[in-house]
């Protein structure tokens, strides 16, 4: 799943987007020194993050991972390479470089990352020039009792939700399971596929063990799904001409049947593996807070004890 190696876990308070459209500060996007390395960005103060805040002494670092140069079938060629000419802002044979947030800007042959400078040119980790496509599979079902009754918050009184996080091995973080989109692979496909492997860990099973995760999941991730968010995340592989882009989507176990009959194994890139309760004192990686958040809104499920004012996007 091509992950960093450090990550990042609160929201920045400015991150306040709706679920399609991207008109945000990033903040873990100018985090150094980048995942990984002991390279440091250039320094990019608030009010010159935007494109268009002109800043003439501009002056970012330019930094590739050793690891995406050496070519891995996941990754692009430098720019300048003998007969690559990628068709950005476009299908480019099976890779998507349409962004998710719209047309973004070309210049000088690389993309312009559509939520502004970070300090840093080049792809970082990034295999791909302009966005890097992921989809994270957000699994939840009720919390029940040993009777198998919904278990209210004692404060709120809202039912808690529980989701599948898995705890990632390069930084020690829980999130929720996910990875990028392979070329060609519909975005359906890749979130049963991550699931599977980082929270059943299929890559370790025989056929007859696969097959038969398969047919317990087909009913999970074939029912009416809920897309939780579809855009840019403020992560910290990001870099001017290469970013992050995500498809969430929550696949609810209503009664709770599916999920309960299945052995959640911790596999590929994630460390530990289990249901966690949902709520406000949850610190996950990058975005993914914000996504269980719009979750719990959209169930009625508990979210905080402490009253406040609601945000709306």
């Amino acid at each position: 799943s091509n992950l960093s190696a450090a990550c990042w876990s609160r929201l920045h308070p400015l991150n306040m987007f709706n679920n399609y459209n991207v008109t945000f500060y990033h903040s873990k996007a100018l985090t150094s020194p980048y995942p990984g390395s002991h390279v440091n960005r250039s320094q990019v103060p608030e009010d010159k993050v935007g494109w268009l805040v002109e800043w003439k002494d501009y002056n970012p670092v330019e930094y590739t991972a050793t690891s995406v140069l050496a070519g891995p079938r996941w990754a692009d060629p430098q720019i300048n390479d003998k007969g690559f000419s990628p068709k950005f802002n476009e299908r480019d044979g099976e890779v998507e470089r349409k962004s998710l947030s719209g047309v973004y800007v070309v210049e000088n042959g690389r993309p312009r990352n559509p939520a502004g400078r970070t300090g840093l040119t080049g792809r970082g980790l990034l295999g791909r020039w302009g966005p890097n496509h992921a989809a994270d599979p957000v699994v939840t079902r009720w919390k029940r009792d040993e009777h198998g009754n919904k278990v209210a918050h004692p404060v709120t009184g809202k039912n808690i939700l529980q989701f599948v996080a898995i705890k990632r091995r390069d930084c020690g973080e829980w999130a929720i399971p996910g990875g990028m989109v392979d070329p060609g692979e519909k975005i359906n496909a890749t979130l049963k596929r991550e699931f599977e492997e980082e929270a059943l860990n299929s890559l370790q099973k025989s056929p007859e063990e696969k097959a038969q995760l398969e047919r317990q999941l087909h009913k999970l991730f074939s029912q009416e799904h809920f897309v939780v968010y579809r855009g840019y995340v403020d992560d910290p592989r990001n870099t001017d001409n290469a970013w992050m882009e995500t498809e969430a989507v929550n696949y609810h176990d209503e009664t709770g049947e599916t999920m309960d009959n299945l052995p959640l194994e911790a596999g590929d890139d994630a460390g530990v593996v289990k249901w966690v309760d949902i709520s406000e004192k949850l610190k996950l990686y990058a975005n993914h807070s914000y996504f269980i958040k719009l979750v719990t809104e959209k169930w009625g499920a508990h979210w905080s004890a402490e009253p406040g004012p609601e945000c709306h996007e």
